[in-house]
């Protein structure tokens, strides 16, 4: 399935909408737009295999770019709207984009890209802004209709790496299959959530992540519409949930979180007896909290482990998570495999890193050795996920082993935050490890080791604050700062992070 064949047989439907406000693109607008798309990256000399970029906020014309490079044969690279120039800079450069699409709406951002001088085409949307020029306008002036060379295009997500930077992710090489060829997000949308061309979906995050990108471009495959928000409040989805008759949401734990603290009169106030179908992933959900949701929403709640890889995962419906609470589910058409260090498999209820098997392929861009590290010597691949199985095989994850932090169903690599902060001149050493957040599920936290143990206090911890925020996004940068005279590291070298980590957990148990 996909979008062009719905705007043949229902061009007047609704395939996007805007909420609030209520702006739709038909089928039969997001075929023509796509298509010019398409036409338009021609003319400027993107063939299959290229790549674009897009940094943009929650808007129609980011789904609008997508499928015209998906028609195209390109990969598009989606750019989280909260990174800082350095880092958008060095995801367009490690991806090869040949072009780049972002907004007037972010502010000083793309005036900062244009003066790294990049060897890339610059188009932005909305006024006019010097040195980009206009997708719009542009856009408008191809022909609706269809390139000659119409072929299937993927996305290319970027997920943190050993290094701290950012590793591009191409789950699918480009290799001239029909635009129509099904998408295993497609097939699992339709066979296990039930979604339809009757489908409205709701995913209030933003569109640069794996989870709402896919899903929303899986429902436009199906025929269904989706519905986007430009930030999540609460109450504005209970009420965009009621006014749309959403029949699919998605959310991740922090969303549930923030929509159950709501006074329980704002919550009655709203009917989401339309939903037959919530789903949510990203972060591991307290067990309370979807407790909590299961009384509100109904059994109707279902959960998956996956990674943007797309190598393999786990899902669970809400009927067997009441029977195996905290689990992530099994694998429906894959191996799950559970190993120690020196990869041999071990019995139910022992801990070790996850493997899937029998899944697709995928590979870490420019990164060789990111890629093998995935890999288990019988060909296996992981994501770097502790965790074990039950004797029923039902997955329950511990940790990571990269002890990457996951705030509010973002990821979050330390690596990156302690090589910046460790610059500091009135820094000696420093951990970056995630504490518990009751709303966030983890919360960034730097232990510093100061140069001089006398400035350890209040000053310091604001002038580090100040530092990060300057040169990370927000959601990186460090809510809580504290001091150690001397960070736990053995002779070699090595840091024990887990004996930091562990104090806070541990700290937070009743």
């Amino acid at each position: 399935m996909h979008p062009s064949i719905h705007a043949r047989t229902n061009p007047d439907k609704p395939a996007i909408i805007l909420t609030p406000g209520g702006r739709t693109v038909t089928y039969g607008e997001l075929d023509a737009r796509s298509n010019q798309g398409a036409h338009l990256f021609r003319s400027l000399g993107l063939k299959p295999g290229d790549a674009i970029a897009l940094c943009l906020e929650n808007t129609p014309a980011f789904l609008e770019i997508a499928w015209a490079a998906q028609r195209s044969g390109l990969y598009f690279v989606a750019v989280s709207t909260k990174l800082q120039a350095d880092e958008v800079a060095y995801i367009l450069t490690d991806s090869g984009a040949k072009l780049f699409v972002t907004s007037t709406s972010l502010g000083d951002l793309p005036g900062q890209l244009l003066a790294r001088r990049l060897d890339l085409l610059h188009f932005a949307l909305g006024e006019a802004m010097e040195g980009y020029r206009d997708f719009l306008a542009e856009r408008a002036a191809q022909p609706p209709t269809p390139i000659a060379d119409e072929q299937a295009g993927f996305d290319m997500l970027y997920s943190s790496g050993t290094t701290g930077r950012p590793k591009g992710i191409k789950p699918r090489a480009i290799a001239g299959e029909p635009i129509t060829t099904p998408d295993p997000m497609t097939v699992a949308l339709a066979e296990t959530y039930g979604a339809t061309a009757d489908s409205v979906y709701f995913g209030p995050a933003p569109l640069y992540h794996a989870a709402p990108l896919r899903t929303s471009m899986a429902v436009s495959r199906l025929g269904g519409t989706v519905l986007l928000t430009e930030k999540f409040d609460p109450e504005t989805v209970l009420a965009a949930i009621q006014q749309h008759r959403v029949t699919v949401g998605q959310f991740v734990p922090t969303h549930f979180i923030r929509m159950l603290k709501l006074p329980e009169e704002v919550r009655a106030r709203y009917d989401i007896s339309s939903l037959k179908t919530v789903i949510h992933a990203a972060a591991p959900c307290p067990v309370p909290v979807k407790e909590a949701m299961m009384a509100w929403f109904g059994p109707i709640i279902y959960e998956y482990y996956s990674g943007t890889e797309g190598n393999g995962g786990t899902s669970i419906s809400p009927q067997e998570w009441l029977t195996h609470k905290g689990s992530v589910g099994r694998p429906r058409t894959i191996g799950l495999h559970i190993c120690d260090e020196d990869g041999r498999e071990v019995p139910p209820r022992t801990e070790g890193m996850v493997y899937f098997s029998g899944g697709p392929g995928f590979e870490y861009h420019n990164d060789a050795a990111k890629t093998q590290e995935s890999r288990h010597p019988n060909g296996w691949t992981t994501l770097g996920d502790i965790g074990w199985v039950d004797e029923d095989g039902y997955l329950y994850l511990t940790d990571r082993k990269s002890f990457m932090i996951i705030s509010g169903g973002v990821n979050i690599y330390p690596q990156e935050i302690e090589n910046l902060l460790i610059l500091h001149p009135r820094v000696a050493d420093v951990a970056v490890v995630g504490a518990p957040d009751e709303e966030m599920g983890e919360k960034v936290v730097a232990v510093v080791q100061p140069l001089d143990w006398a400035e350890a206090g209040d000053a310091l911890a604001a002038d580090l604050m100040d530092y990060a925020r300057a040169h990370l996004s927000h959601v990186k940068s460090p809510r809580r700062i504290d001091f150690m005279r001397e960070l736990p590291r053995h002779a070699t070298g090595k840091l024990y992070k887990r004996l930091i980590r562990d104090s806070y957990w541990a700290a937070a148990r009743p």
